[in-house]
């Protein structure tokens, strides 16, 4: 893991290259938020993220994620839960998370929806679009993305933000562009079909860049502020 210093230095270098991005493709100062993935990584360097007035973190493993937000209650830490979603795990979800950003079936977001605690705020959703549709990841295609949005924003206690995707890996910019241009169509789609969408969860480490060029407003970034994944069973 990182110095402490070292993580610090890695989130700036992070924002720089969101701003950076946010001149060159002509989006506003500021609309891009930085998620930082703290997923295999203690809560020590969660804590040292803060300290760089970092509050958004994104958790993919459940147990570890609740680990960490109970040790970490003190802090104003925003928590997003990124990975896949089993259905006998919704409730912590539910209770635990301000932001979910895998949700790809209805049984999953009626279970969200049931279990939310009526005092906590409404959970924000997007819904996970397979945009390169790929056999291996979870996620919906795009026919399905219009029917799910409806459904969500009918349930209670469930905010529906936008969507999420994690295309297939290339180092083409153009390519990087191209799936991402996708994913925002899909979007616009949604808008105009009357869901009032403002999140696009798109870009890790290596394409943020392509991401923000193509109207991303959050870019979920882990190696390039924590280093390389530690390896934790779970």
């Amino acid at each position: 893991m990182p110095t402490d210093t070292a993580i610090k230095q890695n989130i700036e270098q992070a924002r720089q290259r969101i701003t950076a991005a946010e001149e060159r493709f002509g989006r506003s100062p500021g609309s891009v938020e930085l998620l930082a993935v703290s997923k295999t990584q203690p809560a020590s360097a969660i804590l040292t993220a803060v300290e760089q007035q970092q509050y958004h973190f994104g958790e993919n493993y459940l147990q570890e994620a609740l680990d960490k937000i109970g040790a970490l209650q003190a802090c104003a830490i925003t928590w997003h839960f990124i990975g896949a979603i089993q259905s006998n795990k919704t409730r912590p979800i539910a209770e635990q998370f301000d932001w979910v950003h895998s949700v790809s079936s209805l049984k999953i977001a009626k279970r969200l929806s049931a279990q939310r605690p009526a005092s906590r705020a409404d959970l924000n959703i997007c819904l996970q679009f397979n945009v390169s549709d790929e056999a291996s990841k979870s996620g919906l295609s795009f026919e399905a993305l219009a029917a799910l949005a409806s459904d969500v924003e009918a349930l209670p206690h469930l905010k529906l933000r936008g969507l999420m995707a994690i295309p297939q890996k290339t180092g083409d910019v153009n390519q990087q562009r191209a799936i991402f241009h996708r994913v925002k169509q899909a979007q616009q789609y949604l808008i105009d079909a009357g869901h009032p969408l403002d999140t696009l969860s798109l870009g890790m480490s290596a394409d943020l860049e392509a991401a923000i060029a193509e109207g991303s407003t959050m870019v979920r970034i882990g190696s390039a502020i924590f280093g390389p994944r530690a390896t934790t069973a779970h």
